[in-house]
């Protein structure tokens, strides 16, 4: 029968590699700053419209920064890390 070598110990590999980290990174400081950018444009008085909440900023801005953080985590995540 077969021996096992008792000396060999497993090896404790990650999914992921330095290359997919670094863009998840990315990513994430992409939609936090959608986020930051989201907030905002509030009025004190309930009883007073405030036209800030529509500006370019929150309307376009943000959501486009969010967005393409999701698009880096995803490639995040698909990116081989093995592949030279």
């Amino acid at each position: 029968m077969g021996k096992q070598k008792q000396n060999e110990s497993p090896k404790s590999d990650f999914i992921f590699g330095k290359k997919n980290y670094t863009f998840m990174f990315i990513g994430l400081a992409f939609i936090a700053l959608g986020f930051i950018l989201m907030s905002g444009g509030g009025s004190d008085d309930p009883n007073v419209f405030s036209p800030d909440i529509f500006s370019w900023r929150r309307i376009r801005l943000a959501p486009t920064l969010v967005l393409i953080g999701f698009g880096f985590q995803v490639y995040a995540i698909l990116l081989n890390p093995n592949k030279e």
